[in-house]
Formats: C-alpha cells, structure tokens, sequence
C-alpha cells in the first residue's frame, strides 16, 4: 500500500474519531459515564478496523471484522450499563457508544455524508430531553428512569 493512500485513511481515522469526541462531548457534559475519550476511541477503533478489513489482500470475508466491532463494542456497552438503587442507568451511553462504532465504520467506507449525518442524529437524539414538556412524558416517570441524568 501507498504512503498517500495511508495518508488519506490516516484523514478518515481523524475525521471518525473528531465526529466521536463530538458525540463524546454531549455524553460527558450531562452524563458523565462514558465521555469524549471513550466515544472518540470507539468511532477511531471502528474506522481503523474497517479500513484494515477492506483493504487487507487475502481475506475471505472483509465483513467479518465488521461484524465483530457490532458485537465487541456491544459488549463495551454493557459495560456501562449500572443498576443503582433499583434504577437502571446507563442504557443510553450504552446505545451512543454502538452507534458511535457504526459512524467509525461509515467513514471507513468512504460514507462521509452518511457518518456525518448519523453523528448530526445522534447529537439531536442526546439533546431532545432539553426540549421544554420532555420531562413531563409518561416515559420519563417509569420508576426505573433516571431522571438525573436524562438516561
């Protein structure tokens, strides 16, 4: 392989793992338990196990790898996953740190537009228990959500 094509898979790591730390940064300011560094290493380890998969000569099935980071990071997940005083937490960080890996595979496919887009939807997602009357759903008094945090 090229040092130029290197170079520019070097610029899809950076650009996955700046579109994690992204995602990272709105975990961590109202949440805490996995923040920029964890969700900035998820999208940076998924992008460089992707570009690995698909660009390494020989393999039988470059999907392989890919399958791997769903259920690895999935594992990770349920890492965070705490029950505190009955309440379960966690839940959320655990979904945004798996969807994280799908935008660091994305951008490893070369779908800019796609990875961007879904890091865009996901930050929204994060954001929507700031919306005025979100606290007063139905979902949000079930006796195991946790009201602190918005998770």
């Amino acid at each position: 392989m090229s040092w130029e094509k290197e170079l520019l898979f070097v610029s899809y790591i950076i650009l996955a793992g700046f579109l994690g730390s992204l995602i990272g940064l709105e975990r961590e300011r109202h949440v805490g338990l996995a923040g920029i560094r964890t969700h900035a290493a998820v999208a940076v380890g998924s992008c460089l196990f992707g570009l690995i998969s698909f660009h390494v000569l020989g393999l039988a099935d470059p999907s392989r790898i890919a399958a791997q980071i769903v259920s690895g990071v999935g594992f990770l997940g349920a890492g965070v996953i705490l029950r505190d005083r009955g309440r379960v937490r966690g839940l959320t960080t655990a979904a945004t740190l798996w969807a994280t890996a799908s935008v660091g595979l994305a951008i490893a496919n070369s779908m800019f537009i796609l990875g961007i887009a879904t890091s865009v939807i996901l930050i929204g997602l994060l954001s929507l228990h700031r919306l005025p009357g979100w606290l007063t759903t139905k979902y949000n008094r079930h006796p195991l959500f946790d009201e602190e945090n918005g998770d």
